[in-house]
């Protein structure tokens, strides 16, 4: 599920039709999916008035995984909900992915995947790289440990019953969680971290579109010139 129902206040403009490598952000997002061998079926929640933009975009890209576009709801648990109403109900886990993600790679996905199907939640993440200071009112409360702290990233994949029941409670008790993650936390399930990526960043302004093509320039460059890689990984 790739859930694009966003208002884009952040980006000034609607952030998931903008050109990134001469296609739609959302576009370079459906293709990652639909060429992931272990993804059966792609659902796309987006704002009522993108909905035929969005469908007709997939269909003329070749997107034949794309099952259904839905309308999204005001916050993201709700957008969530829509989506998994659309979701088969032979799917064995669900991935739920930020549509303004369309740097995501094969491995992050796969390995989201593989840690849902043995641990029932997982999600891709990256060390953090700044200190972080807890505060109240401009005043610093604590400082917690770096090592212990990780940036949660996209997709974020769990068993699909439990990512439904987690769902329908949050919407049930007016919850808004930040990310998928946090739903099926405050159930008291344990979320499994994956590898992710500093790459697989969220364009929310305009600022990251610039970094973006930066890491497109980059990709492109290292596929001519391959060299070995460290990979980050949180575990």
């Amino acid at each position: 599920m790739i859930v694009a129902a966003g208002a884009s206040e952040r980006f000034g403009g609607d952030k998931m039709f903008a050109r990134l490598g001469g296609e739609p952000v959302v576009l370079r997002t459906l293709r990652a999916f639909q060429e992931c061998r272990v993804i059966s079926e792609i659902i796309l929640v987006t704002r009522t008035e993108d909905m035929e933009r969005a469908a007709s975009l997939a269909q003329d890209a070749g997107i034949t995984k794309l099952t259904q576009v839905t309308r999204g709801g005001e916050t993201r648990v709700e957008s969530v909900l829509s989506g998994l109403f659309a979701v088969s109900k032979k799917a064995n886990v669900i991935a739920v992915h930020d549509g303004a993600r369309p740097l995501v790679t094969q491995d992050i996905i796969r390995d989201a995947i593989r840690g849902a199907e043995r641990y029932n939640a997982a999600a891709p993440a990256v060390p953090v790289k700044g200190t972080i200071k807890q505060a109240k009112g401009g005043v610093v409360v604590s400082t917690p440990d770096r090592e212990e702290l990780f940036e949660a990233q996209t997709p974020q994949v769990f068993a699909a019953e439990l990512i439904r029941g987690a769902i329908e409670l949050a919407v049930k008790k007016g919850q808004a969680p930040t990310d998928d993650c946090r739903a099926v936390e405050n159930i008291g399930v344990t979320v499994h971290l994956t590898r992710g990526s500093y790459e697989n960043i969220k364009i929310t302004t305009p600022e990251d579109m610039i970094i973006a093509r930066a890491i497109l320039k980059s990709r492109a460059a290292r596929r001519q010139n391959p060299e070995p890689r460290e990979e980050i990984t949180a575990e």
